[in-house]
């Protein structure tokens, strides 16, 4: 059930979304919807407004014209303190305290979104199990290794339990197993049901994990499917292929 209480509404929609950086249009009337439970992909090239799409998302970035809904409710506005809450981000670059052990930053997170102290110290204990941190809780950031900080990034998105959480391209310079071990725990946690917003530049990533991808070109969605239907729509073998035709320099 939707925030809305309505199952029909999407976990995210983006209607005539407008952007622009003084010369540059960032966003062109970019219109999208991600539907509730969906594994949905975001691909394109760097410069071809994903990032400023998500940033707008997340309340980051404001618009300049357009909407953007989260299970119903304007991201901006009364009703942005409460889409908030119901998301999940987890950006590109990898920043974390250096100044706080790695447990309490967890908890801070949680007490950020709202959570009591227990219930936030509670998720927190289960986030350092699920991501294979339980021994490092008392560490800093800047004493674990890069696969650490990259799963101690991904647990910090997660332990508010947001309903959508958003991936920008979240095994980027990671190694092969380390690439695995997230693709494991991100499968898991779409089979309980959360909504899950990719964008990788790995292709072969989107294709094993995305039921739905849109390409995105110049600000606007090129094209939009399931990897098969589009595989089938561009007469391509792989998912590479219609992405170099769609959106490849």
């Amino acid at each position: 059930m939707s925030a809305s209480g309505s199952q029909t509404v999407p976990a995210l929609r983006c209607q005539g979304v407008v952007k622009r950086f003084g010369a540059l249009t960032a966003l062109a009337g970019l219109s999208l919807e991600v539907p509730e439970g969906a594994f949905f992909g975001l691909l394109g090239p760097n410069g071809a407004g994903k990032t400023t799409l998500i940033r707008g998302a997340v309340g980051l970035t404001r618009l300049d014209s357009g909407s953007i809904e989260v299970f119903g409710l304007p991201v901006s506005g009364t009703t942005a303190a409460r889409t908030r809450t119901m998301l999940g981000y987890a950006p590109q670059e990898v920043a974390l305290d250096r100044f706080v052990p790695v447990r309490e930053a967890l908890v801070l997170h949680g007490r950020y979104f709202g959570m009591t102290r227990r219930d936030a110290a509670a998720r927190s204990d289960e986030m350092l199990r699920v991501f294979d941190l339980a021994d490092r809780a008392d560490s800093y950031a800047n004493e674990l290794s890069g696969g650490m900080r990259r799963r101690l990034h991904l647990a910090r998105a997660l332990v508010h339990g947001p309903q959508l959480v958003i991936l920008d391209e979240p095994t980027a310079g990671v190694d092969i197993e380390l690439r695995r071990d997230l693709w494991e725990y991100i499968r898991r946690l779409h089979a309980d049901g959360t909504t899950i917003l990719l964008t990788t530049h790995y292709l072969e990533e989107a294709e094993a994990l995305c039921e739905r991808v849109a390409f995105i070109r110049d600000g606007t969605i090129a094209a939009e499917g399931t990897p098969p239907l589009l595989r089938e729509q561009f007469g391509a073998g792989r998912l590479e292929e219609v992405y170099l035709r769609l959106v490849g320099r």
